[in-house]
């Protein structure tokens, strides 16, 4: 971007270059970065800060490959090599600029597997000024399990990180991990050693894994996929049944129906597949081989379903690095704070907001569970998030924001209530024009408890305006199915029609008359 340059009629101090910097940024730290030397792709990304919910500032892959041909010749290919180094140089270039303050470099199967490995790994140290941590397979699936344990809440069962090289599975039961495996299944090194058949490719998988451990305690709990081939099958099936939300983490399948759709990515030509326009062509050509894996591993483990996760090796690196205390920090709390204080008019009010609906909605005994508490909360944090929009779509941006977020510790129906609650809060009780396909994403209760959500928001708006240090000061009580809002006598100015329109539609909603006293 280039920065405006002072007129010779106003002052240069209005545009001092720290104006013009940063504003759409959390400030107090500098950005951190992980270059993950993989075998199919060598990727940086680099993140706003140190945080318990990091956000990715920057995203890059270079597809590489360099896992192509190690199983068959023990070393790395020269074009893969010189590839790889290139990418590395940008990337490079690409931190040093952005004034990353920490870099990370990880490698993973093929730079351990390889015959010419540690000469590689030299040259990425020289590039990179870091020496790159090269990752044992047991390492690597404990980093991926790490990755989920930062981005999904109470994780039970066995997370599967599916590279170029070589698949990893560890169990993971909270943040308890189990012993990590590692298996020669990586999509380049099965669609060598299987010479291109994908029966084959069954064959293999099907040999490595009747014997594993991991996968003996996986019958009846989730499968967390993670990985770019499995991420790519997650898109192409979001694709072909038409889901409504764009977000791959905790997109969750079906066991059974995972199978069925492996086999049928596995027969015939995977061009002609119903919505392959979504995978980008880079990664076709290794989707029937992560499908046969796939496949394998729920057939031999039998799980209910599957949960792709967006946050694997680099992210669970990251969260091992952080003070326990932040660790324990609640992650989509953390990212719904931080785009508060970024979009918000006054996030001490978003605060208050989410305090008073605690003593509102306990005070009324709605139904909720500690998981909708939670979602309420944040839905608080969110609530203002779209205030410098057009008040006409106000609530259709704050949908599509909050839909399509990078949230963690979510899943989709706990998204769906976040915006839907926030949609009611600017365009009215009816959603008449939302989505369907948006409500069907989360359940009857949850809509419910949106649609109320979204009417207390309403009410909360109408009565203070967003500023802060008046709601706390405003009571609500009930007695005999009449709820009362009371008004103090210095803040009796606050009373209006609409006011009072908003409070009896909030109360309605839960069955009982309304009474507002000033």
């Amino acid at each position: 971007m280039t920065l405006p340059e002072p007129s010779q009629t106003e002052s240069s101090d209005k545009y001092e270059l720290d104006k013009f910097r940063n504003q759409g940024r959390i400030s107090g730290s500098d950005p951190v970065a992980v270059i993950d030397i993989g075998s199919n792709s060598v990727r940086l990304v680099m993140y706003e800060r140190e945080s318990r919910a990091p956000i990715p500032m920057y995203n890059e892959k270079q597809l590489c490959g360099l896992g192509k041909g190690v199983a068959l010749t023990g070393m790395l290919d020269e074009n893969s090599v010189s590839c790889a180094l290139r990418a590395l140089r940008r990337f490079r270039f690409m931190v040093d600029h952005a004034g990353v303050g920490t870099l990370y470099v990880l490698a993973t199967a093929a730079a351990r597997d390889a015959d010419n490995g540690p000469e590689f790994i030299a040259n990425v140290e020289e590039i990179c000024g870091v020496a790159p941590l090269v990752l044992s397979g047991e390492e690597e699936a404990q980093k991926s399990a790490m990755g989920v344990v930062s981005a999904i809440l109470d994780p039970d069962g066995v997370v599967g990180d599916l590279g170029g090289g070589s698949l990893e599975v560890i169990t993971v039961k909270g943040k308890e991990l189990g012993k990590g495996y590692t298996y020669p299944l990586g999509g380049l090194r099965i669609q060598d050693t299987s010479g291109g058949s994908i029966k084959q490719a069954q064959k293999i998988a099907k040999s490595e894994l009747a014997e594993s451990v991991a996968l003996d305690k996986l019958e009846g709990k989730t499968f967390y996929a993670v990985g770019g081939t499995w991420r790519a099958l997650g898109k192409l099936h979001m694709a072909s049944v038409g889901y409504p939300l764009n977000v791959m983490h905790h997109y969750e399948i079906d066991a059974e129906e995972a199978i069925e759709f492996c086999g049928q990515c596995m027969s015939g030509e995977i061009e002609d597949f119903s919505g392959i326009s979504a995978v980008s062509k880079a990664r076709r050509a290794l989707l029937p081989y992560g499908a046969a894996v796939l496949q394998e591993v729920l057939k031999r483990g039998k799980p209910r379903r599957v949960i792709i996760s967006s946050l694997g090796v680099r992210e669970g690196h990251l969260y091992e690095q952080l003070p326990q205390e932040v660790q324990d920090q609640d992650p989509l709390l953390v990212a719904c704070e931080e785009l508060c204080v970024l979009r918000s008019r006054a996030p001490a009010y978003a605060h208050e907001l989410a305090d008073w609906l605690d003593d509102v909605f306990d005070t009324l005994e709605i139904d909720e569970d500690s998981y909708e508490r939670r979602l309420r909360r944040a839905a608080c944090l969110l609530a203002d998030i779209g205030w410098r929009a057009h008040p006409d779509y106000r609530g259709t941006q704050s949908l599509n924001i909050i839909a399509h977020g990078s949230f963690i510790g979510i899943d989709h129906p706990g998204r769906a209530y976040l915006a839907m609650s926030n949609y009611f809060r600017h365009e009215g009780l009816s959603g008449s024009n939302m989505s369907l396909r948006m409500r069907d994403v989360s359940s009857l209760h949850l809509r419910t408890l949106a649609r109320v959500t979204g009417a207390a928001l309403r009410l909360a708006h109408v009565a203070v305006g967003e500023l802060p240090g008046i709601l706390p000061r405003l009571a609500v009580s009930l007695e005999e199915d009449v709820v009362t809002l009371t008004i103090p006598p210095e803040l009796k100015m606050l009373r209006h029609d609409k006011l009072e329109r908003r409070f009896n539609s909030f109360v309605r909603l839960l069955g009982f008359d309304g009474r507002v006293e000033s």
